[in-house]
This record gives C-alpha cells, structure tokens and sequence, in this order.
C-alpha cells in the first residue's frame, strides 16, 4: 500500500487522509462491515479522536455511540422499563419529558459530560425554582436511562453517579427529612380538629385515622366501608387510590393494589380511631352525602367530599395549610408566653408522627415494619435510627436543664 502524506509532508497512517478543504478524516470498518468515521479540523486533533475510536473499541464500547443521543437512550429506557407501578412510570415519564427532553434530550452521549447535568440541577433548582425532592425524581430518572448507556456499552461510567448529593452539598441543602410532630404539637393539632366550634371540624376524622394508623395518604383515601370491620377493631390494607394530573390525560383516578405484598396487611383500630370511623359515618348521615365516586369497579368509599367525591393529597394537604394558620393564629391571640405553634408539615408527616410515637413506646421494630407495610426492614431501620437520635439529643437538652437548674443554689451558696 502506497505511503500517503498531508500537505505539510507529515505521513498520514492507514485509514487517515486529507481532504481538499484541508480538514482530516479517519476512516475504519466495524466488525459487522460497516464503514465509520470520524473527522477534525487538525491532525492532532484527528489523532486524539483516533485514540477514542481505539480505546472504545478495546472497552467494548459501540462505536456508533458518537450518533446515540440522550433521548435515543430514554426511548431504550422507556421501552425496557418493567416492574413499575403505572403511576410512577408515568410519573417518571413526566419528568424527563418536562425537564430533560427540551435542555438536554438532543446531547449526544459521546459528548455529554458531568457537567452538562450539574448545570441542568442548578437550572432547575436556581432558575425554575423546583423543590429539591423533584429534582430528585428527575435525577432518578436520568440516572436510570445512562445505566442503560452503560449497560448498552455506549457510555463506561454513569456521568450522574452522586450528582445529587453533590448538588446538595454545594446549595447547602439537608436531606428533606419530614419532622414528625412532638407530643405537644400533636395534642395541640388534635384538640384544634376535635373542637366543635371551629370550621375545620369536619376534618378530624380523616386525619385522627391518618396520625393513629400511619396509613399511605392513597390507602387512607382508597379505603371503603368494606376494609373496616368496627367490630374486630381491624383494618385491611390491600389497594391504594392514585391521582393522576398530567397534561396528556388530564386529572383523573385509578385504583391499584399495593405495591408489595408487605403492603397488604391489617392494622388494629385503637379507639380514637374507631370513634373516628363513626364520626365520619354520622357527619355522613347527618349532612345526605352518599358516595357517588366508583373508580375501577371500586365504590362505598369512606372519606368523600360533600359532592361524594373522593379525597385526594393536593385537598387535603391545602386543609392542613388552612388548618395549621388558624390553629397558630387562635394560640397566639391567647396571649401566651411561650405558646406551643404548629410547624408546616403535610400529610406524609403525619405517616412519620405515628412512626415515631410507635418508637417512643418501645414496640418491637418487626411490629413497626408490619404496620406501616415496609417492604424492605432497612426503610423502618432508617426511621428509627432517625427518631432514636432525635430522642437522644432531647434527652440531653433536658438534662443540660436539670444540671443548670442543681448547679444553680451551689453557685448562690457560695456568694
């Protein structure tokens, strides 16, 4: 094979040549046969290129990955997805096609690097103003589709490995821990609701039935007359109502049933919850409101609104903000000194609340796991490990009070 050489007289290797526009190309052919190639303005530039082609090669990394965009990858992703709930598909779905797809969906993977996804997180965070808990449903999603890139030998390493933790340390953000309530805050919530004279009323049942059983905001919602045997004292668990307010399908409801096995179960009323399944059912009675929902055959269910639709988060956790104002607002006009004040919480809050009263009572961790409906043991560990330290760093606060308060007549026996 004849040598070949540039126009500056440099010996070019086989598979290289110049063009007439002075620009360099490389060219080899694939094992199946087919021809690729690669070009650059300079030969040392080419070379660079070259040496990729050669390492991807060696690394099994396609070499096709240089046409490979993003949103080829999530289509990939998309289509090889299994064992999701639909409405977390859905959900997960969502997110790439609203906040992924349009900046960075047209990157090509043998381009795109760490730092193109750290500026998308900083976007997001920075100038479209997102929670830190959606950009990590979005991370999770992205995440997800480069483990197919690599799984697929079109990347080496997944670029979004830790990017979150990162972009929470950099924005000083702490983990999105859901306090739960103390004893004070819950009796203060509580008495609020039960109390007849205010408007809120209405609304104890719901949330006496969420704070004393640590039930899913979807299975609390999804429950009908028939799970509930006020009788035994028992309550089953084996569906969850879902809502669903996408901008293809619109607001709508769907039925499913538990995500896991340890999520169908039965949970024991204790007796302010079985007063409250009774409140409800006469309020009920009292006001003519009859359940007119029936979602995927599914009908009768207990807590509707007065049209006898079903409840769904978005209502219930704007009821909270409503509720938690006016509680604050009634404490503060009383003139206290040191008034006990609602915190901002939601309904998943409340989840955690009877998780941390069911810890502070000693009960057994496999009990915990088995009414709250974890799958996994590690979930409830982590819950516990969370609410012992709190514990522990109360107990020290109080004694830090007691040793002052031993200490204090000392130090006045000495003046």
């Amino acid at each position: 094979m004849a040598k070949r050489y540039d126009n500056r007289h440099r010996l070019l290797k086989a598979g290289e040549r110049q063009r007439k526009s002075g620009t360099y190309e490389y060219r080899w052919t694939t094992r199946g046969g087919i021809t690729k190639s690669v070009s650059a303005p300079t030969l040392e530039e080419l070379r660079a290129k070259e040496e990729q082609v050669f390492k991807d090669k060696a690394d099994g990394i396609k070499t096709d990955a240089q046409n490979v965009k993003l949103d080829d990858l999530y289509d990939l992703w998309a289509y090889m997805k299994r064992g999701l709930k639909d409405n977390t598909f859905q959900n997960y779905k969502y997110m790439y096609e609203m906040f992924v797809r349009p900046s960075i969906g047209q990157f090509r993977l043998s381009t795109m690097k760490r730092s193109d996804i750290k500026k998308l997180y900083n976007y997001l965070l920075e100038e479209r103003g997102l929670k830190i808990a959606t950009i990590d449903c979005v991370h999770t999603v992205l995440h997800q589709i480069l483990n197919v890139a690599v799984e697929e030998n079109y990347m080496r390493v997944n670029i979004a490995d830790n990017l979150l933790k990162e972009l929470k340390q950099s924005h000083n953000i702490e983990n999105d821990h859901r306090r739960a309530l103390t004893v004070p805050e819950q009796n203060l919530f509580m008495d609020f609701l039960r109390s007849e004279k205010t408007q809120y009323h209405h609304w104890y049942p719901i949330f006496e039935v969420m704070i004393d059983t640590g039930m899913r905001v979807g299975e609390i919602t999804g429950l009908r007359w028939s799970d509930i045997d006020l009788e035994e004292g028992m309550i089953t668990v084996d569906h969850t109502l879902v809502y669903y307010n996408h901008a293809e399908n619109g607001c709508y409801f769907n039925v499913h049933q538990t995500k896991t096995r340890a999520g169908t179960r039965t949970i024991p009323m204790i007796p302010e919850v079985k007063e409250a399944f009774l409140m409800e059912k006469a309020y009920q009675e009292f006001n003519q409101i009859k359940c007119q929902s029936v979602i995927d055959g599914y009908t009768d269910f207990i807590f509707i609104n007065r049209f006898g639709n079903v409840q769904h988060q978005g209502t219930l956790n704007k009821a909270l903000r409503r509720i938690i104002r006016e509680c604050n607002d009634a404490q503060l006009s009383k003139g206290l000194k040191n008034p006990v004040l609602l915190p901002k919480f939601s309904c998943h809050s409340l989840r955690h609340t009877f998780t941390t009263r069911l810890v502070e009572a000693g009960v057994n961790m496999k009990v915990v796991q088995d009414v709250l409906g974890h799958a996994d043991f590690s979930t409830t560990m982590d819950i516990y490990t969370d609410v012992t330290k709190e514990l522990k760093q109360r107990e020290f606060d109080n004694l830090e009070g007691k040793l002052k308060a031993q200490r204090k007549p000392k130090e006045e026996e000495g003046e």
